[in-house]
């Protein structure tokens, strides 16, 4: 296995719908489940062209050959008060998982976050999620609190701890 990490293209958005299906049915650790998101390919090629032309966003890819084993997200806030963060989603297929995949994606956006000129980052992870926490601690991330309730899942609420990292 040889992982590959580049930024993502609107040539990608059919395939990372069905990515996102797949690690949306894998865990309970996102916003959305094993439906996915609610865009057509079309919907989602007109999205990676604005956040690949945009300054203070991006999105990447991990790549085992073609497949998308694994996405990351920053995005950027364009209000003048806010531009000075960035917010980061990451998502890694299950089958990926404890193989430095999240790491890799990691680097590449912090990478990012400074050299688009961000002065912190952010991100929410459910806060049963030891495994991510873990990941985003290595990196310098602080808990600043907690989002009670934040999913409810089947019924059942669930927590999310809110991090941050100063850049």
């Amino acid at each position: 296995m040889e992982i590959t990490y580049r930024t993502a293209a609107p040539s990608d958005a059919a395939q990372l719908l069905d990515y996102l299906k797949q690690v949306g049915g894998e865990t309970d650790n996102l916003t959305f489940g094993a439906a996915g998101i609610p865009f057509t390919a079309e919907q989602e090629a007109a999205l990676l062209e604005r956040i690949a032309a945009s300054s203070d966003s991006r999105f990447f890819l991990a790549l085992d050959g073609d497949r998308i084993v694994g996405n990351a997200c920053v995005d950027g806030m364009r209000n003048a008060r806010l531009r000075h963060r960035r917010n980061l989603a990451i998502t890694v297929l299950r089958d990926y998982w404890g193989r430095g995949i999240g790491t890799g994606l990691m680097e590449r956006m912090l990478d990012f976050c400074r050299e688009s000129g961000a002065e912190l980052a952010s991100l929410e992870v459910r806060s049963d999620n030891e495994r991510a926490k873990a990941l985003y601690r290595k990196f310098g991330f602080v808990s600043f609190g907690t989002f009670p309730k934040f999913f409810k899942i089947d019924g059942e609420f669930f927590d999310v701890d809110c991090m941050t990292l100063e850049l």
